[in-house]
């Protein structure tokens, strides 16, 4: 089973949890970490695993000799918990942002 995808999506999470508290998280020299590109990439990571899992479900449909249903379904769970993450930061990010709106200067 292969969890490499999932493992850099939450350690992507965890860096960008650690900017936004204000602790280095092995920081790039540069100035720090490109935010909108972390996300982006973590958002093209949950694209990939989903893609990943319709192409070995649509195999397994057509009969594919080299897929099991053991992998088609730990591939789709693995799709689907990487698409409830990155919706509960998509949830965090709108309060973080509405929270920063309502405050009063």
């Amino acid at each position: 089973m292969n969890t490499q995808g999932i493992d850099q999506l939450l350690g992507q999470l965890r860096a960008a949890s650690q900017v936004a508290g204000g602790q280095d998280a092995q920081a790039p020299a540069s100035g720090g970490a490109d935010f909108a590109a972390l996300l982006k990439a973590s958002i093209d990571q949950v694209n990939g695993a989903q893609a990943e899992a319709g192409k070995l479900a649509q195999a397994f449909e057509a009969g594919g000799s080299g897929t099991s249903l053991q992998d088609v379904m730990i591939s789709l769970q693995k799709a689907n918990l990487s698409f409830q993450t990155m919706v509960q930061v998509r949830d965090k990010l709108v309060t973080a942002y509405q929270d920063i709106m309502n405050i009063q200067v």
